[in-house]
């Protein structure tokens, strides 16, 4: 056996230490949840949210444990704040771009408002704060992996959320030009696109009854998601692991997309 294959048998590490990580939506939900796994696998982690509360007590989550952790105070939806704060870290190998939201509507009654509301916070932000991260990123040349919370909205559409569904399918494109584009680079992008997970703000949803009917028959596993089921992609997706893995979006949806 070469000494090529013996080292293909070597199992990939899932550890980040030495790595700075940048999560978006960092105070709370998805975001709270993948900011604690990537520090828990070694990352340095640079939170970003409007809320400085919330970002203090996951800082200190993080800290308690033996973990590292900064909160930025940004507006990510503030193109300025953006390329002040974010490209202002100083190193960043990893990007965890999910700051997002919701406005659920007939399509017929979206109001402008909602509409630009959703555009500018999944789209515009997402895109400006993956353009600020890829700068640092470049300029390190070390690399990176930008992984960008799309959803399982971004594959399929759904009644009343023709909007919602309209921004992660540009999040999906979005990442396969960035994974084109910086592949040279060795910059990675990629997508993970969940079902509904068990949250505070998906809850009130599923007081109602047709809702929770009309989702649990869609997803073929027969339960909600939870949040540690996507952080364990999140840090697959950061790590050393998933290192030819770019342009690809991973589905956590129980199977809501198979059918």
């Amino acid at each position: 056996m070469s000494v090529a294959e013996t080292a293909d048998l070597v199992t990939p590490s899932l550890r980040l230490d030495g790595l700075v990580a940048v999560v978006s939506g960092a105070g709370r939900g998805l975001g709270r949840g993948a900011a604690l796994s990537l520090a828990d696998a070694g990352a340095e982690v640079m939170l970003v949210s409007r809320t400085e509360a919330e970002l203090d007590a996951v800082a200190e989550e993080i800290t308690t444990k033996g973990g590292k952790a900064t909160p930025v105070v940004c507006d990510v939806t503030d193109t300025d704040q953006v390329r002040e704060k974010i490209e202002g870290i100083e190193r960043i190998d990893i990007l965890m771009n999910n700051a997002g939201s919701n406005r659920p509507e007939p399509f017929v009654d979206v109001s402008e408002e909602n509409l630009d509301f959703l555009l500018d916070l999944n789209v515009k932000s997402m895109f400006t704060v993956a353009q600020a991260c890829a700068r640092r990123m470049l300029a390190g040349g070390r690399g990176g992996s930008m992984i960008h919370m799309s959803s399982q909205m971004g594959h399929v559409g759904s009644p009343n959320r023709t909007v919602y569904c309209t921004t992660k399918h540009a999040v999906e494109g979005m990442s396969k030009a960035i994974a084109a584009e910086l592949a040279p680079q060795n910059i990675r992008s990629n997508c993970i696109g969940p079902t509904f997970i068990e949250t505070p703000m998906t809850a009130p949803m599923f007081e109602n009854p047709e809702f929770k009917q009309f989702v649990m028959d869609r997803i073929l596993m027969g339960r909600l998601g939870k949040i540690s089921d996507v952080t364990g992609a999140i840090v697959f997706l950061a790590s050393p692991a998933s290192e030819l893995i770019t342009g690809a979006s991973l589905t956590i949806d129980g199977g809501w997309t198979t059918v």
